[in-house]
């Protein structure tokens, strides 16, 4: 629960964190940045100039490689290093990749997919194919263009590639003369900002093991209240329920669309589960169980709400608006009565994880490189606030779950400036992971602050990591030249 001495640290750390960033500072551009396109044509005269945004603290070049790759000079667990692939050039605004989400590795070991949202809420998304050899430059090629908000990236029973972007699922040939010419629409009533505003946009999806498309669907606002979507303190949206996500909507949940055989899906669906806020991070594990990584509600404290992992099950209600950590109540819907949070009406997670964290893809290691992480879920914690910024990597159960540790705690950065770390305890059952990143906060002329979104694993081990905000492709390898 909120506590007001933790509420004005919280105002002094984010204006600390709004400080330092004035402050970052901006470091040569490197070999292995993006190609800078030509200058576009001079139309019209220029308008007055508009103030300049601060300058980005860039990953320095350190003259160090990582298993031939330039070293990204971040903080990482013995035996690991981490090179950057793709990097934006010194002016960040004249990038080729621009938002990248997530990669998808293709045959042969050499070639990867990307996707990238382009713009937020706006058209001008793309899909890349990256081409990355040691000690070469990686080859940035654009492959698919004209795409609104494109995020997940799977390959489907058929072989064939799906990605979602605002409205429909598609699936093309990522390998034909010209794969754009190869796309086909699969579903296409998926989620659409466009025609229904949602406050958590981007929608991933997974293959049930019946080939049943589940799709995620993001709350349409952060506690379901009437008002602006990032509201905190207006009155509930529903007298009896959340009309959000549980009125015409069917919002902040998973739709199961049938799979009919012959490579098609039903074009309607029914709902899986419900009370669930935002579940861009889903992964299978190979006993069959589906998790969940829920990114919770945003109170205003740093220490709360928890973010949640959870078993997804056919029927189940995880909570939102109404429910968070194991037993809390909203506030904001205690009122009203809707859930009893400590019954079995609430599906509770089966553990937390860090506060504002943001679990935003996982995945279960199955390469060659570390024989150390063979098994374990590896989850992309890309939060702003302090517990953000890691990849950690956990041992998991015979049924893909992470292992409880007792007095379980996590690591959040001390200052907005720094990689000195404090530690806190968990407020329910959790587990303690290695950090394969424990130094990724923001270091003025070293690195910027970590933003790992998507996670893939090479077939020669390797993890690759798209960072969104810092518009960088990551390889993490064993700590070698």
């Amino acid at each position: 629960m909120p506590h007001d001495s933790r509420f004005k640290q919280d105002k002094a750390l984010r204006r600390l964190w709004c400080a330092a960033l004035l402050a970052a500072a901006m470091v040569a551009a490197p070999a292995w940045s993006q190609t800078q396109p030509p200058p576009a044509p001079q139309l019209q005269p220029q308008a007055a100039p508009q103030p300049q945004p601060p300058p980005r603290t860039r990953y320095a070049e350190t003259g160090q490689t990582c298993d031939g790759w330039p070293r990204a000079p971040i903080g990482m667990a013995p035996g690991f290093c981490a090179g950057i692939v793709v990097a934006p050039p010194a002016d960040f605004n004249a990038r080729t990749i621009r938002v990248p989400r997530v990669v998808l590795p293709l045959p042969g070991g050499k070639d990867f997919l990307v996707t990238d949202v382009g713009r937020w809420q706006a058209p001008g998304g793309a899909l890349f194919r990256v081409t990355a050899e040691r000690g070469q430059p990686a080859i940035v090629t654009p492959i698919i263009t004209g795409l609104y908000m494109p995020h997940a990236i799977l390959r489907g029973p058929d072989g064939k590639v799906y990605v979602n972007e605002q409205g429909r699922i598609f699936r093309f040939d990522p390998l034909a003369a010209d794969p754009q010419a190869t796309i086909e629409t699969v579903i296409a009533d998926a989620p659409d900002t466009r025609t229904r505003y949602n406050f958590h946009p981007l929608s991933s999806f997974i293959f049930d093991s019946n080939k049943d498309l589940l799709v995620a669907v993001g709350a349409p606002s952060d506690q379901c209240l009437v008002g602006p979507p990032a509201s905190k303190d207006s009155k509930p949206d529903g007298d009896k329920f959340c009309a959000q996500s549980e009125g015409d909507y069917m919002a902040a949940g998973i739709r199961r669309y049938a799979y009919l055989g012959d490579g098609k899906w039903s074009p309607s669906f029914t709902i899986m589960a419900r009370g669930l806020r935002n579940s861009v991070a889903m992964a299978r594990h190979s006993s069959g169980t589906l998790l969940q990584g829920e990114n919770s509600e945003d109170f205003t404290p740093a220490d709360t709400p928890f973010e949640e992992l959870n078993v997804l099950r056919q029927g189940a209600h995880y909570g939102w608006p109404y429910c968070y950590d194991m037993t809390g109540t909203n506030p904001v819907w205690a009122q009203a009565h809707v859930m009893d949070c400590s019954s079995s009406a609430h599906t509770k997670p089966v553990r937390l994880l860090p506060p504002h964290s943001a679990p935003l893809s996982m995945l279960y290691y199955d390469g060659a490189m570390f024989p150390q992480l063979r098994g374990k879920l590896l989850i992309a914690l890309h939060g702003y606030r302090p517990a953000g910024a890691r990849i950690a990597a956990f041992t998991v159960d015979r049924h893909g779950i992470p292992l409880e540790a007792r007095n379980a705690h996590y690591d959040i950065y001390a200052a907005p400036n720094g990689d000195e770390t404090v530690r806190l305890p968990y407020a329910g059952p959790a587990s303690e992971p290695l950090l394969l990143t424990p130094g990724w906060n923001n270091v003025d002329g070293t690195h910027p602050k970590g933003a790992p979104v998507g996670l893939a694993v090479a077939e020669d081990g390797a993890i690759w990591v798209a960072e969104n905000t810092n518009a960088t492709i990551l390889r993490i390898a064993r700590d070698r030249p």
